[in-house]
Formats: C-alpha cells, structure tokens, sequence
C-alpha cells in the first residue's frame, strides 16, 4: 500500500484521487464529509477531516464570482435565455449563486461536525453575515418551536417553512443545539436579527437552557432593542411564578442591557443635562425614543393583566429618561388601561402612578381625553385642565403673531393717517402674549392655593370621620355592657306605671258610682 516497494500504490492513489476529484468538487467534498462522521477516529488520524474541513471552508469563504467550480443547483444560461444541460460552454454564462447557496450542505451535518466546520470558518475569516446566516438556518431546521414561530418569513431564501426532518431531536438534543448555536452567533450588533434572537430567547425559555445562555441571548437583543417590535417581546411567562401572563422581568433584564450600553457609549455631554443645546444631535437619542416608544406599547400590551402589580409597571415605566419622551400620550394610553384593569387601587396609589407622566408632553387629543377620564386622581386632572388651557392660549398666541407677522410693511395709522412700522405691531403682539403669560400665571397660583385648601379641608373630614368612628364603636361596647340592665329596669317602670293607673282608675269608677246613689 505504500511506495516502499513500488510507485502508485493504494495510499497515493487514495490521495490523489481525493485531491484531484473530490475535493474540487463541492457536493462530493461535503458527502465525503458526511461519511466521515461514520469513521471518526480513522479519518481523523489519517488526515482525511482535516483536508475536507478544509475545502468545505475554503470554497465557502471564497467570493463566488472568483472561483470556476460549479455550485450546486447552478444552471447555465445562453444570451438567448435557453438553458444547457450539460454543461458544456458555448457563449452561456453561469448564473450567479445566492449568497446562501452552501447552507443547506452544511446544515445537513451532525452537530459536532457542524461545530468543527463553523469554528474553522470563523477562522478563516467567513463574514458574519454569512455566519450568522447559516446559524439561523441549521437553528430552525433542527428546533420546531423556532421554526413554528416564524416560519418562512426570514432569511435569504425563503425555504424554511418546507423544511421536514426524519425524526425530530429530543429536547436534551435540541437543547444542546440552542446552547451551542448562542455560543457560535456572532457578536457583531446587528448581524443577528432581533425577532430570530426574540425566537431563541422563547426556545431557551421553553428548552430550560442553562442561565447562561438565556443571560447571553437577553444581552444580545438588549444591544439592538430598538430593532425589535412589541410583538417580539410578548415572552410567555413559563416560570414556576406563574403571576403574570407575561415574563415582565425577562424584559426588564433586557431594558436594563440597553440602557447600560446607551450609557457606556454617551458622551459626555448629556442630552439629558442640555435640553436646549445639543440634544438633538445625541447619537443616541434616536435609539432610545425608539426604545421608548417600543416599551410603552409593550406596557399598554400587558396592562389588562390583573395579576401585573403596581410595582413591575411602575419600575418598568420610570426606567428610560424623561428626555427620550417627545410625547406622553403613549404612557398615558398604558397608564390609563392599567387603571382600568384594576380598578381596586387606592388614590395614593393612583397619584404615584400618573406622577409617571408630564401633563406638558400631552397632546391636546390626549389632554381632552384626560380630563373627561374618571379613573384619574383629582390631582391629575387638575394638572391635565390647566395644561390644557395653557396649549389653547399658546395655540391662539401663535396665530396672532402669524397674523402679526404677515401684516403689510406699512399699515396706515387711524389718528393722523401716518404709517405705522411692523415692529411696533409685533411688540404689541409680545406684549399682548406677555400679559396673557402673567395672567395664566397669576391663576396657576390660585389653582394651586385651592388644591392645597382642598386637600386640607379632605385630611380635617378624614380625621373628623375617623374620631366618629371611634366614638361610635366606644358607644356600641358601652350599650353593650349596659344594655340588659337598662332594658329590665325599664320595663319593671313600665309595669308599675301600668298598675298604680289601673288603680286610679277604679277608685274613679267606684267614687261615681256612689255619688249617682245618693242622689
């Protein structure tokens, strides 16, 4: 077998004809990597995984419109759009491969295999897109729970949905799959996409992968939040606590990965801290409206929840800034479903809920709707009337000064037909505005020294009714322990009373009677 005793024997053959015909070849490099799973250990000492490892990587990582092998399922096509079935070229030219075109070999691959080849990418420099690509296809071909959930409606190729296996993995091995997938995705931001790592998180969740792994999967999709939809954090909540219907802490955990990296990466100049200055060209502002945006339609999704306690929404709540909010109708809308679904709160409560919002950020749609809404405390609504008529006077302010503004250069003047100049007509717009500002002044002042009055005159009745309560309840044991000795004395009164009358009334009849005898 070997050229100790002769030239071409079985060995260099063997060789050679792996070199030269299978390795070339890309569908009969990735079946000789298959049957290598049979023979392990042999192949692995002979050198053979290593040389198909190595073909499989580098046709995989090379740019396709640089090689000359054919691809899989890769037809030829003349100028005139006729297809060749042989192959053989007469002026066709090759169509181009998606850039997919290897995932569905690899995948095929038993899951140690499969590690092997994607580690020998990664060090050969494959693109993470590319990576990330064939992770997600080889996670939802073998994990049904990910592939139910989405289906075909990511990816390159569209081919998930009528992917069907022999048998399905058990859960240890699906399981396994799912850690180690987590353990390859790259770590890029936004190689992955959200809703696929969302999908993961479900099936980690279900799976009960290690906490690692969740803990990983959670910092991933906090990296890119903002990318993700509500829907895709609407998690089950498959804890033992099973309080909620949803896993509320789950996506507090994430909330929390976003904003620690939105506040590693800020500079130092705070948007926060410059409202007026540079906010707007904050790198990160716009990811965190988005964020915020994001959690108040999720916080509006859960609230029906009667189980969801104040706690978890207001935490939930206060954790984003006041400055990402442009607008606090969306909060408004959470806070106000929440009131409803439970309706039991005390008014303490209530107030400490809706200190959440600033009545200023309230559209007038929004402040309108507020002040008709029962379920708010007084406070609130006060709030939300006297915001609302500040928005009317702004809004009227506003046009007069367009009007002001789009008057003529010259307007003649009614005592001595002079011309009057714009800028005396638009100082008189600002005084106008500035005396209608001290006026809403003056009755925010008074507003607020009759709330305080109300509220005082509220905590001297509560007192009131809580001394009546006591001193009724001291009135009750008192007729208690009194009461059957009142009782029989009054009715041994009564009983008398009822015989010296019966007495008087005889001596009456027997005195008339002897006076109409004598006569």
């Amino acid at each position: 077998m070997t050229e100790e005793f002769g030239e071409e024997n079985l060995i260099a053959r063997t060789e050679g004809f792996l070199e030269q015909v299978v390795l070339q070849n890309w569908k009969e490099s990735t079946r000789a990597l298959q049957t290598c799973e049979t023979l392990w250990n042999e192949v692995e000492q002979l050198g053979i995984l290593n040389m198909c490892i190595d073909s499989v990587v580098t046709k995989a990582c090379t740019d396709p419109s640089l090689v000359t092998w054919p691809f899989p399922n890769n037809s030829m096509q003349s100028p005139g759009g006729s297809f060749l079935w042989n192959g053989i070229s007469t002026g066709a030219r090759l169509k181009k491969p998606q850039v997919d075109w290897w995932y569905e070999d690899i995948a095929m691959l038993s899951l140690p295999l499969f590690k092997r080849v994607i580690i020998a990418m990664e060090s050969r420099g494959l693109k993470p897109e590319s990576m990330a690509g064939v992770l997600m296809h080889f996670a939802r071909r073998y994990l049904p729970a990910l592939n139910n959930r989405h289906g075909a409606k990511e990816g390159s190729s569209g081919r998930f949905a009528s992917l069907c296996l022999s048998s399905v993995p058990s859960e240890a091995e699906q399981r396994e799959i799912l850690e180690i997938i987590e353990d390859l995705l790259p770590i890029q931001k936004a190689v992955v996409s959200t809703k696929f790592l969302t999908g993961l998180l479900r099936s980690a969740i279900l799976l009960s992968a290690s906490p690692e792994c969740r803990s990983n999967i959670e910092r991933r999709i906090g990296l890119q939040l903002e990318q993700a939809s509500v829907e895709d954090l609407l998690i089950p909540n498959l804890t033992d606590n099973l309080e909620t219907l949803y896993d509320i802490d789950c996506i507090q955990r994430i909330l929390d990965h976003f904003l620690l990296l939105d506040q590693s990466t800020r500079p130092l100049s705070s948007p926060g801290s410059d409202i007026d200055g540079n906010m707007m060209n904050s790198p990160s502002l716009t990811p965190m409206m988005m964020v915020t945006r994001l959690v108040d339609g999720y916080l509006a999704e859960v609230a029906p929840d009667v189980n969801l306690k104040l706690p978890k929404f207001h935490s939930l709540a206060e954790a984003l800034p006041d400055y990402a909010r442009i607008s606090d109708d969306g909060l408004y809308r959470a806070i106000d479903i929440f009131l409803k679904a439970h309706p039991w709160l005390k008014e303490d409560e209530r107030e400490h809920l809706c200190q959440l919002m600033d009545c200023q950020k309230l559209t007038l749609e929004a402040c309108t709707h507020a002040a008709q809404n029962e379920r708010l405390p007084l406070r609130t609504v006060v709030q939300v009337l006297f915001f609302e008529q500040l928005q009317l006077r702004t809004a009227i302010a506003s046009c007069f000064m367009v009007s002001d503004n789009s008057c003529p250069l010259q307007h003649p003047s009614a005592a001595d037909g002079g011309i009057m100049p714009v800028a005396a007509l638009r100082g008189e717009g600002w005084a106008n505005a500035f005396r209608e500002n001290h006026a809403l002044k003056v009755d925010m002042d008074h507003m607020k020294l009759r709330v305080n009055d109300l509220e005082r005159e509220c905590s001297g009745m509560q007192e009131e009714l809580q001394k009546l309560g006591k001193m009724r309840g001291q009135w009750k044991l008192l007729s208690k322990a009194l009461g059957g000795r009142f009782k029989s004395h009054i009715c041994r009164t009564k009983g008398n009373a009822v015989q010296d009358q019966t007495h008087a009334d005889r001596r009456r009849d027997r005195a008339l009677g002897s006076g109409h005898s004598k006569r």
